[in-house]
Formats: structure tokens, C-alpha cells, sequence
């Protein structure tokens, strides 16, 4: 079965996708044993493998980095998702590799808003333009009353892309500044920016922040003092040791510690939100393995549930 991208996004919407992490999650997947990503550098970029099994499924996605691609109006991450029946390694589906990540990282982040954002949040920033962008504030929507975004980027015509596509979405929005994140409820970090993207002082208390665009020890989106600030959160604290520079960078420095993970995702995947908020939250997600195995066959069973159904 061959599933692109318009496929991908049509049968499974970002917040049935973060329910289906969370009920993987309940139904006991441990994502501290996920199996690490390996990254070959190419002539054009890079290469990252994903292998992940768990249950009755097994795959692999493979994604290529093309830094150079977006000069050429091609996408900056290419690549494709082999899911395999888990106790034969028969393949069952090939999935468009980056609409299934344009899927799974906003999934993740709901998973977070729903646990750690205040639930009256009505005011967001959006760093980036991407399909990640994008995908983020729908998925924010979906989760919280959002009436005002911020779109805050390099390129003013990207930008500016972005606020029509958040109006079509029916909310507010416009092109503002890095400074905007000191009004806001929710703050979006989905960027290849490899240095801290906003003052981390601004943030309020009742702010969750979202990090999702690096996963290299070396790169960051935020800040030491945010990291300072904020009760921090992560997919996994093994993976986040491992690739998160927005926290290994300030550990570096002697700023926090390694027990500065509060949570993960699997300890926010049943929690409600708090009655009261005291400092900011930050939800760092580097992508994992499992993340996309669990969505790859989500998407592949609504895929045949529509075939059943004589959907097309």
C-alpha cells in the first residue's frame, strides 16, 4: 500500500494522532528503550535512519536533510516510512516520509499543550514558516481557544504566507518580533535555527514553550535562562541527554543539571492541567522512533478501515 502525503494527512487528523500516542503509551510502550537515531552525512546533507518495532508493527523511516534544497523551491526534508508486519518483516505500507513527520512532531506537542498549558491560552508565537509551523498551530487550535498568533521569521513574505493561512484557520494573526512571546500563553519554536531564537526572560509564568526544531546536542532553539526559568519536559530523558542541545547546551554551562527533566511524555500523557502556574513550562521534543512507528500504523489502519468502507 502506498500512502503520500494528501493520504497521510487526510486519514489522520493531529489530534487523533495525539491519541494515539497517548493510548500507545497506557497500553505500556516505554519510550526511554527507543532505539537511537543514526545520522550518515551525504554530499547534500545528511541521512537519518529511524528503526522502531513494538507489538504487532515494525518499521523504518528514512529522511534526508538537504539544507541547499529550499534555495531550489524544494522541501529542506525528504524521505519515505517502510512499515513492516511486526512478527513476519513483511512490508505492509510505504508512507510519505515527511508528511508523516509534518504529522508526528504536532501530535507530540498536543500531547504537551493538553497536559501543561494554561486551558484558557488565547494568545500564541509561532517561530518558523515550514510545514512544521503549520502543522503546530493547527494542532494548537485544535487544543486551546487560541484567538491572536504572532508569526515571528527571517523571511517577512514566508511570514506573512503563514498569517493568511492562520486567518483561514479563523484566527488573528500578524508578523511581529521575538519580543511578542512576553504576552503569550503558548510559544511555538519550529525552526533549523541553531541559536536561541527569543530572550528566555520574556516568557511569562502561565507560558508553555514548545522547542521541536533541533535534535543535535550542538543546537538550540531557546535559551539558558528559560531553561533556568521553566519546569522542563521531555519525549524521553534518554533521548533528550543524548541530542537536546537546548538542555545539554545550559548543562554544559553548569546551569541546570540532568535532573532538570521534570517529566516526560509518557508522565504527561494522562495528566490535566495544573490550577495554577508559577513559572514557564518547557516541552523539548527531539522526534523519536516510536513516535512515527505508532502513527504510521495508525495511519495505515484508517487507511484500511476507508478501503472497508468504500472511501476513497
Amino acid at each position: 500500500m502506498l500512502l503520500g502525503g494528501d493520504a497521510v494527512a487526510r486519514l489522520l487528523s493531529p489530534s487523533a494522532a495525539a491519541d494515539a500516542l497517548v493510548r500507545a503509551l497506557a497500553d505500556g510502550l516505554d519510550p526511554e528503550a527507543g532505539t537511537p537515531r543514526t545520522a550518515t552525512p551525504v554530499p547534500a546533507g545528511e541521512l537519518l535512519t529511524m528503526p522502531a518495532a513494538w507489538r504487532s508493527w515494525a518499521g523504518v523511516k528514512i529522511v534526508g536533510v538537504a539544507p541547499g534544497n529550499p534555495a531550489r523551491g524544494l522541501p529542506r526534508i525528504t524521505g519515505g516510512y517502510l512499515l513492516l508486519d511486526g512478527p513476519t518483516l513483511r512490508p505492509l505500507a510505504l508512507l510519505d516520509g515527511a508528511a508523516l513527520t509534518a504529522l508526528r512532531t504536532p501530535a507530540v506537542t498536543a500531547v504537551a499543550i493538553r497536559a501543561l498549558a494554561v486551558p484558557d491560552a488565547r494568545e500564541a508565537v509561532v517561530f518558523g514558516t515550514g510545514p512544521q509551523a503549520y502543522g503546530h498551530l493547527v494542532a494548537a487550535l485544535a487544543e486551546r481557544p487560541l484567538e491572536r498568533v504572532h508569526v515571528v521569521a527571517r523571511d517577512r513574505a514566508r511570514a506573512e504566507e503563514l498569517v493568511r493561512r492562520a486567518d483561514a484557520l479563523g484566527v488573528t494573526a500578524g508578523v511581529s518580533g521575538p519580543d511578542a512571546v512576553a504576552g503569550a500563553d503558548l510559544v511555538l519554536c519550529c525552526t533549523s535555527s541553531r541559536e536561541p531564537l527569543f530572550d528566555g526572560r520574556l516568557a511569562p509564568a502561565r507560558a508553555l514553550v514548545a522547542a521541536v526544531g533541533s535534535h543535535t546536542p550542538d543546537a538550540r532553539e531557546v535559551d539558558t535562562a528559560l531553561v533556568r526559568r521553566s519546569e522542563v519536559y521531555a519525549e524521553a530523558r534518554s533521548a533528550a541527554l543524548r541530542e537536546a542541545g537546548d538542555l545539554l547546551i545550559p548543562m554544559a554551562e553548569g546551569a541546570v543539571g540532568e535532573d532538570c527533566v521534570a517529566g516526560t511524555l509518557a508522565s504527561l500523557a494522562d495528566r490535566r492541567p495544573a490550577s495554577s502556574y508559577d513559572r514557564p513550562r518547557l516541552f523539548k521534543s527531539v522526534g523519536m522512533a516510536w513516535e512515527d512507528l505508532v502513527l504510521a500504523a495508525a495511519v495505515h489502519r484508517a487507511a484500511a478501515d476507508a478501503r472497508g468502507s468504500g472511501e476513497t
